[in-house]
């Protein structure tokens, strides 16, 4: 069951890593945009995640877009995506991949 979990996680951490918010050239992943992802022993998913601004434009078609590539993933019976802002986002969140991306090392 474990090995089973663990590559649930594994998955999600990949779908998470091809969601792009469409004005930024790096994953929301890599950006830092995802705070939790929770599994539970049904299979049903919670994220809490931010975005780099509270009005963001894309949010809807984001959130949308991580629901949809999570639930696709084999065994995961459901995904439901929380949008939070404690803690406020900061460049400090992103992977020294992203940074390097964005010209920011």
């Amino acid at each position: 069951m474990e090995n089973e979990f663990l590559k649930t996680e594994e998955e999600i951490l990949k779908a998470l890593k091809t969601v792009y918010d469409p004005e930024i050239p790096v994953n929301i992943y890599d950006l830092g945009l995802i705070y939790k992802v929770d599994i539970d022993d049904s299979k049903n998913v919670s994220i809490d995640m931010t975005f780099t601004a509270p009005n963001c434009p894309a949010a809807d078609f984001i959130i949308e877009d991580v629901r949809q590539k999570v639930e696709g993933i084999e065994g995961v019976k459901s995904a439901h995506i929380s949008l939070v802002f404690e803690p406020e986002w900061n460049k400090d969140m992103m992977t020294e991949e992203a940074k390097l991306e964005l010209g920011l090392l």
